[in-house]
């Protein structure tokens, strides 16, 4: 097995301690590298990193971070929260023609609910895609681990019904998204295609960074060729060159397809593809909950780990 891959296991079980969890969250050092990463823990903090995006023609999707929420009260918070930045985002002049939009986690808006999670995630998800839609902007549903995938993809289709704009996330590292993505491929259809970040057992996901690299070629593929709107979620340069050549193979304009990064992570290749002319997304998460999020960032992608230490490392 690569060392790479190695390494992001090792970061997958980091990523469930509670120890480690402990020693990162309370660190100053740490809390100080990760504003590079993550848009403070309020609405006006992310607000306010969209706004400086805009500055450079960068597009945004604002991720509420947290997961996994187990009981209603605590899935409405995050209900409200994101209708609150819904708004706060349209205030700002930043969310019309979809500038910036919204990424949510099923499991953040009760997924997760032993019994009816389904239905309320749904409810939840409604009344995020009804705010969305009073301001002029989008939602897209991140897929989380693979036990969810048919679950997520169910509600995408409810959610579709009434509007058809939703997003969906598929993840290259899974076996079966390459015939998702032919699913998917599909007029009106936004699809986000990104390699994963789960931990996930070699039934059902690719284990060697190549075979990773590969599938996600395979869709690509099959997401510029149909006729549906691809959103190619990858720091990795080899990818995005190849993104851009099917794009242009397939006579695609840069309106029809956009490229999307994370805050924080080759901001000056952004601005670079932003000048270019084509879409630039920034996904931009906020909130407490940035842990979790921040350690699979790091496992996803070697290079991910390697800005963040040099920054711990500058920081100390």
């Amino acid at each position: 097995m690569d060392p790479s891959d190695l390494l992001r296991g090792a970061m997958l079980q980091i990523s469930d301690s509670d120890l480690v969890r402990k020693a990162v969250t309370t660190a100053p050092v740490s809390r100080s590298v990760v504003q590079r990463y993550v848009a403070g823990e309020s609405v006006p903090e992310a607000v306010a990193v969209v706004g400086e995006l805009r500055t450079t023609n960068r597009l945004a999707t604002v991720d509420y971070l947290g997961e996994d929420v187990t009981d209603r009260a605590h899935a409405e918070h995050t209900r409200d929260t994101y209708v609150a930045l819904l708004d706060a985002l349209a205030e700002a002049d930043l969310a019309a023609f979809g500038a910036a939009e919204v990424s949510v986690k099923l499991s953040a808006v009760g997924q997760a609910i032993p019994g009816d999670g389904d239905a309320i995630a749904l409810e939840n998800a409604r009344a995020i895609c009804e705010a969305a839609a009073r301001v002029g902007t989008t939602v897209t549903l991140d897929m989380e681990d693979h036990t969810t995938t048919d679950r997520t993809l169910e509600t995408l289709r409810a959610l579709r019904a009434d509007f058809p704009w939703v997003g969906a996330v598929l993840q290259s590292y899974l076996h079966r998204t390459e015939a998702d993505c032919r699913d998917l491929a599909t007029e009106g259809s936004r699809v986000r295609l990104c390699k994963g970040a789960y931990k996930e057992p070699e039934s059902v996901a690719f284990q060697d960074g190549e075979d990773v690299d590969l599938s996600y070629v395979r869709c690509l593929k099959v997401l510029m060729a149909g006729d549906g709107y691809p959103m190619v979620a990858s720091h990795d340069p080899r990818l995005v060159d190849i993104a851009g050549a099917l794009a242009s193979h397939h006579g695609r304009s840069p309106d029809s397809y956009e490229f999307q990064m994370l805050a924080g992570v080759r901001p000056a290749e952004q601005v670079r593809i932003a000048d270019r002319g084509h879409q630039m997304r920034v996904y931009v998460p906020f909130g407490e909950d940035w842990y979790g999020y921040l350690v699979r960032r790091m496992a996803e992608r070697p290079a991910n780990l390697q800005f963040f230490l040099r920054s711990l490392a500058t920081r100390g």
